[in-house]
């Protein structure tokens, strides 16, 4: 089993990702191998060949390394060593060594705008102002004309994203350091040159030991404005706006082709690198992902995630309207059709379930959550698959602040309820529906206690409704969400048209149909959903012909006939209306 897959660009070329789905692992909620209530490397192990029968291509590891669990590992305090939670740097090459046997490859998730406060970098940074390495991070004095600790002393108005100040003050020295997350996130200094170094030769080490790239976590934050203004603050607002000073900075550009200068030329293999960019804007990412330029290969943006943010924003989220998304979607789509490459995604370990949120987790819940993919893995990029995504995995129904874990969502509770005095079921409300738990409870292996992720007691509680969404009940079973994911995947492996064709929107303004067109050659694709709970007559723009054929079987490789549904999520029926939520692709030559 040593070869790639068939179908597969080469090793040696650098666009083999344009035909791979990749499929995000959060190890601490995948799978327990030791009864300890927290996902390991073994665990992973033991579930290989689940991510091969899916068909993935790709697993995206989020971060494994040593830390003390501020950010869920998001805080790094050895880049070079696997936390004991997760098992040892031997249990990692067990993983590389089992998926490079079934022709799939590991990307390692990289944080490096900044690292934990116990990394000894930033130990030995705060340990003098005298330090050689103090300049390895963000320092400051106070204010002028304040003192150290006074409110309003902080050396910005920055809001940290984790709610608070983005400065925190070092009692010993009496000067503050940045921290864009968490007060145990320090930032990173990249304007040193010693910073980047020892980056670069960290990643290299990686490499050697056999990974095949990189996600980059906020990558595009790398580069501040070094002379750190104020931000603008909203009405109302406790802290000022730094994104226009701390994003996609002066020198952004020229760290990522340095980046790929130290790092990745020169070597005997391609490497994939994602890079996690918030706020990044379509020009920016034409830039961003130009191969002539050697710097990502692609990103992942935020545009149509944010679709749904209300005017308080993420935590006072609205419905989404579907007009918007079509636009974000598209304008992307078009966007980066002639040079640069999409992300395609709904789901990660940031993000609500998108089954609930874009879609309708009750009474259509298998047909929303396979319409939603459909749209999705039938356009232009490089899908992303979370895990329990290819379940149908929904939102959870947290009672109280108590169930929750995440860092942003308890300091956003703090603030909201203990500063801004909300009342604290609303804020209990908006949380319910955005807090980035949803993402991380542990996915449902079975009906066995806990979903079957662990025997022990699991970190943070599993979805009650585990017993119904599990993969037990739905690995091999027809009509199941998992055996929907594998039948796309396989049309993705198998079908030219659906990694290379041109991308054609169809009825952009319609508020429910989502509809398009792939082409390649004399080969076109038509693309159709309806993103409601309601029956949808579809336009004669839309030519979709008069019967839905019962799709093909995945594992049989074929060339649908003209007029052939390639997949579809409802049995056949009326294709001149689309039920509810319902999706199909058809192949036609009559264009």
């Amino acid at each position: 089993m040593n070869d790639f897959r068939a179908g597969w660009r080469s090793t040696d070329d650098p666009s083999w990702w344009r035909d791979a789905v990749v499929y995000q692992v959060y190890p601490r909620s995948f799978a327990d191998s030791d009864g300890d209530g927290i996902g390991d490397l073994r665990g992973l192990l033991g579930r290989v060949d689940y991510l091969h029968e899916l068909g993935i291509d790709v697993v995206w590891l989020s971060p494994i390394y040593a830390s003390p669990h501020d950010d869920n590992g998001y805080d790094i305090s050895d880049y070079r060593a696997i936390d004991p939670a997760f098992g040892t740097l031997e249990d990692l090459d067990e993983v590389i060594a089992a998926l490079h046997e079934r022709g799939m490859r590991l990307v390692m998730d990289l944080v490096v705008n900044h690292t934990s406060d116990e990394h000894p970098w930033f130990v030995e940074s705060a340990s003098s102002p005298q330090s050689a390495k103090r300049d390895w991070y963000w320092w400051r004095p106070p204010r002028d004309g304040f003192a150290a600790g006074e409110p309003g002393a902080e050396p910005t108005n920055w809001g940290s994203f984790f709610s608070g100040s983005a400065w925190q003050l070092d009692e010993a020295s009496g000067e503050y350091y940045l921290h864009l997350f968490s007060r145990k996130q320090p930032d990173l200094n990249w304007e040193n040159p010693s910073v980047r170094a020892a980056i670069y030769d960290m990643m290299r080490w990686w490499l050697d030991r056999g990974i095949d790239g990189f996600r980059m976590d906020v990558i595009n934050l790398i580069s501040k404005d070094p002379s750190l203004p104020d931000g603008e603050v909203s009405p109302g607002g406790l802290w000022g706006d730094g994104f226009p000073h701390y994003a996609a900075g002066p020198r952004i550009h020229e760290f990522l082709q340095e980046m790929h200068r130290e790092v990745f030329e020169g070597r005997d293999r391609q490497y994939l690198t994602i890079g996690e960019m918030p706020g990044v804007t379509i020009e920016q990412a034409r830039l961003f992902t130009d191969p002539e330029r050697r710097e990502l290969d692609m990103v992942f943006q935020f545009e149509h995630v944010g679709l749904d943010h209300g005017p308080e924003g993420k935590w006072s989220p609205a419905p989404v309207d579907i007009v918007a998304l079509k636009r974000s979607l598209a304008s992307w789509q078009v966007g980066l059709s002639d040079t640069g490459w999409n992300s395609l995604y709904w789901n990660n370990h940031d993000q609500p379930r998108v089954v609930s949120r874009f879609g309708d987790d009750g009474r259509y819940w298998f047909e929303s959550a396979t319409a939603l993919a459909t749209v999705l893995h039938l356009q232009r990029g490089t899908p992303f698959v979370y895990q329990g995504e290819e379940l149908g995995m929904t939102n959870v129904p947290f009672a109280g602040i108590e169930q929750f874990r995440d860092i942003e969502s308890l300091n956003y509770f703090a603030e909201a309820v203990d500063v801004l005095g909300m009342p604290r079921e609303e804020v209990l409300a908006g949380m319910r529906r955005a807090s980035r738990d949803n993402a991380r409870t542990p996915v449902h292996w079975s009906d066995e206690p806990h979903g079957g992720f662990t025997t022990g007691s699991p970190w943070i509680d599993v979805h009650p409704d585990f017993a119904r969404i599990n993969a037990a009940a739905q690995r091999g079973r027809p009509g199941s969400v998992f055996e929907f994911y594998r039948r796309l995947i396989a049309l993705r492996h198998s079908s030219a048209v659906v990694v290379d064709g041109e991308f054609g929107m169809l009825e952009l303004e319609h508020p429910a149909l989502f509809a398009f067109t792939r082409t390649l050659g004399d080969e076109r694709l038509v693309v159709a959903a309806n993103l409601s709970s309601e029956p949808l007559a579809v336009p004669v723009t839309v030519p979709l012909g008069a019967t839905v054929h019962a799709p093909h079987a995945p594992d049989a490789p074929h060339t649908p006939t003209d007029g052939e549904t390639v997949i579809a999520n409802y049995p056949r029926g009326d294709r001149s209306v689309l039920r509810p939520w319902e999706a199909l692709v058809v192949r036609t030559t009559e264009f």
